[in-house]
């Protein structure tokens, strides 16, 4: 191994691991998710869709489960939240984001528990 190659190794770990760590989301985070999701004054989401643990869903939309494998990429759920008129102008799915109905945090708390589902 060279100079360089030592130099960058424990480096390019540490820069995996913050990766790794950044990703993880809080229980906490999850639980304010969940919340915003059930709650039928903000995200409404089982006014559509039915998720495990939810009161009187809805069947308009898809069952939100198995996500991770639904959505390989995080990015797009959360565009999907933000605008599912973005990917298929005829969706019913309200723009969450582009009408304001949440903030970009609330937003990205719901991306974050929808995507643990």
């Amino acid at each position: 191994m060279t100079k360089l190659t030592k130099r960058l190794g424990p480096t390019a770990l540490a820069l995996c691991i913050g990766l790794v760590l950044s990703t993880q989301v809080s229980a906490a985070d999850l639980e304010a998710g969940k919340k915003i999701a059930f709650d039928r004054s903000k995200g409404n989401c089982l006014t559509c869709h039915h998720i495990d643990g939810g009161t009187l869903p809805g069947n308009i939309g898809p069952p939100l489960i198995a996500m991770k494998s639904r959505f390989p990429d995080k990015d797009k759920l959360r565009a999907q939240i933000w605008d599912a008129t973005a990917i298929n102008p005829h969706s019913i799915m309200p723009p969450l984001g582009r009408h304001r109905i949440l903030s970009e945090k609330e937003i990205d708390l719901v991306t974050d528990y929808i995507y643990s589902l």
